[in-house]
């Protein structure tokens, strides 16, 4: 008897685009898609509720939000307008540090790391700048004080945090370290390192990877980051150790804290972007907007529309450029940048 044959079915086939040819391939069935989404749907609905991190911003935005803060000052603005530009150099003169250092987790103030540490002329080298030995030196000293400030945080046991930092009981010991230079500080200049945990630590961890940044106040950006890698050890035993139970309990604080900050700090630095964009809105991106040479009529177009004349001779361009190097300088007053604009009217 001869076997029997079964029908050759005809296979279903969907157009996927692919450049610069067009393939064909199986539609996929419906019922996997919906088994698939079932079968995951608890694990969805357990962290669709946890808060989205927005993204970090360019690694340049203060610069930015000033050089475009100052295009809208020397293109013209109403006092209004002046008055919101000044406001917004206000906030990126007083809170840049920490929103610079917040945007990436790091937590500011209390003592938790390295502030405000003057520069001095000995630590140059022949080459002219920073020499790359110092920023190891920065990034340990604000390790220590990042260790020994959780004293104060936790003053019940004040005496087993100071005592991570000798060999005495449990300690921290350096097993590496990485560094990653951003730019040649010289003198004059003033830092601020900072440091934060890599990850959540747990019971069993027996290290924690930190990463450290190191500010530039001169510049107002990053000028270098370490990565190190910090062995717990038990120097009674002569061997790792895991992390302590009271230390377990503060660094997962201060996990919690960091996811926080890095929150609250990205928002804040998204909203003055908006701000100046809405600045720039009004001001030379503005449908129709001409530029305000000085002239009491402004600016107006030829009939060709290609070339500008203004109506009055133009004085007030030296006060222009006295605010535009106003806004350069990373220590303009916000007050002194407003009051010249306003000899603009």
């Amino acid at each position: 008897m001869p076997p029997t044959c079964r029908p050759r079915l005809k296979p279903i086939y969907t157009l996927r685009f692919l450049s610069p040819v067009v393939c064909r391939q199986p539609a996929p069935r419906a019922e996997s898609l919906t088994s698939f989404s079932s079968r995951y749907s608890s694990r969805n609905s357990s962290t669709a509720t946890k808060p989205v991190l927005p993204p970090l911003p360019p690694s340049k935005w203060y610069s930015d939000l000033k050089a475009r803060i100052g295009r809208c000052i020397m293109f013209g603005c109403t006092h209004d307008q002046a008055l919101h530009a000044a406001a917004i150099l206000r906030v990126l003169g007083t809170e840049w540090r920490e929103l610079s250092a917040g945007a990436e987790g790091f937590l500011t103030g209390g003592h938790r790391g390295l502030e405000n540490q003057q520069v001095v002329w000995g630590e140059m080298d022949s080459f002219g700048h920073v020499n790359n030995t110092n920023y190891i030196r920065y990034a340990e000293s604000a390790r220590v004080n990042w260790i020994i400030h959780f004293a104060s945080v936790d003053p019940g046991n004040g005496a087993q945090w100071r005592e991570l930092m000798t060999p005495k009981g449990t300690g921290l010991i350096m097993k590496s370290i990485k560094a990653e230079y951003k730019f040649p500080m010289t003198y004059p200049d003033t830092i601020s390192a900072y440091h934060k945990l890599r990850s959540q630590p747990s019971a069993t961890d027996t290290s924690l990877v930190l990463d450290c940044v190191i500010l530039s106040h001169r510049h107002r950006r990053v000028a270098a980051r370490t990565e190190e890698d910090i062995v717990i050890y038990d120097y009674g035993a002569a061997q790792k150790s895991s992390v302590p139970p009271f230390a377990l309990d503060a660094f997962q604080d201060v996990w919690r804290r960091q996811e926080g900050e890095a929150r609250t700090a990205r928002q804040r630095i998204w909203e003055l972007v908006k701000k100046v964009e809405g600045l720039e809105r009004e001001t030379w991106d503005r449908p129709g907007a001409v530029e305000d040479m000085g002239g009491k009529g402004g600016v107006e177009k030829d009939d060709s529309g290609i070339e500008e004349v203004a109506k009055d001779d133009v004085q007030i361009m030296d006060v222009k450029k006295g605010v535009e190097k106003e806004v350069e300088k990373s220590d303009a007053l916000p007050s002194t940048v407003v009051n010249k604009i306003h000899s603009l009217f």
